[in-house]
């Protein structure tokens, strides 16, 4: 008997296409969203550079390419198990031992007001055993000449519910990257972030930091700029062909880690720019390499 293809809802390994694109352009910008493949960014390309992995790159598995919104969590929740208003949870696992990246990343969002440059994308969060507490999950994509700026709410419905936002954007592999965090969180046997924090070690790196500076990213003469209004960001930066930098509002396993309650009608907000420019020589030496 045929093995069924496992869901990307269940396996956040399994293969998610890209699906009917919608492309927004300012200037020499343009960005190409997938709402059907989690209401992602598929491609983010300026002057003709494309900047991010795509699955005609390779790796199509839905955890691994474009750029998508974590929600109603972002990163991984230790063995899917959390506490909340006085009562224990157990999310399905969907990585390894455990629940990663939230809801919102393998499911279809819909498209509401599109424009040329700009567009409005909505989530109704489950009520189910994927995610008990239901909730409306918004993205606002905007573009000008130089520059796209994300912004991820999440409000809550009915019931009150924990929450914590991120966007995890898979670039490719940069020539050089600026980064110096203030501190990094360390992870223990499961890899997993816990406290206290500590003074950031050299990469490379699958770790959450707290950095209040920007983030430059460098390759074919572009010079990319990330900025966020939340002082958490994740490093991945162990595989060969990409890196990921992701603005979070708070540590993976936050729930437990940080905890923040949104009573309903409650929102948490999460925004994100990124900033395009020419290179500009320079010798200094990477502050992200040891």
């Amino acid at each position: 008997m045929e093995r069924k293809p496992v869901s990307p809802v269940d396996d956040a390994q399994a293969p998610m296409p890209a699906g009917p694109l919608h492309w927004l352009r300012c200037g020499a910008l343009e960005v190409a969203l997938a709402p059907e493949a989690g209401g992602r960014i598929a491609q983010l390309r300026y002057q003709g550079v494309d900047w991010l992995v795509g699955p005609e790159d390779g790796w199509p598995a839905t955890i691994a390419w474009g750029c998508y919104p974590m929600v109603p969590w972002a990163g991984r929740i230790r063995r899917g198990r959390f506490d909340f208003g006085g009562r224990s949870f157990v999310l399905p696992i969907n990585f390894e031992a455990h629940a990663i990246h939230g809801v919102g990343f393998s499911r279809p969002w819909r498209i509401d007001p599109l424009e040329a440059d700009v567009a409005t994308l909505s989530l109704a969060l489950p009520e189910d055993e994927y995610w008990p507490f239901g909730g409306i999950a918004t993205q606002v994509i905007e573009l000008m000449p130089d520059s796209v700026r994300l912004q991820l709410e999440v409000r809550a419905g009915a019931h009150a519910m924990p929450a914590v936002l991120g966007w995890h954007p898979w670039f490719r592999k940069p020539e050089r990257m600026e980064f110096a965090p203030d501190a990094m969180y360390p992870r223990d046997e499961e890899g997993i972030a816990v406290y206290p924090t500590v003074v950031p070690t050299p990469g490379s790196w699958d770790d959450c930091f707290i950095s209040r500076r920007d983030v430059v990213l460098e390759r074919d003469g572009q010079r990319l700029r990330l900025r966020s209004d939340s002082n958490h960001w994740v490093v991945y930066d162990g595989a060969a062909h990409a890196t990921c930098v992701e603005p979070q509002t708070g540590p993976p396993d936050g729930f437990t880690l940080m905890p923040n309650r949104l009573e309903p009608g409650q929102c948490l907000y999460l925004t994100f720019e990124m900033t395009f420019a020419p290179c500009v020589a320079s010798t200094q030496a990477d502050p992200a390499q040891p």
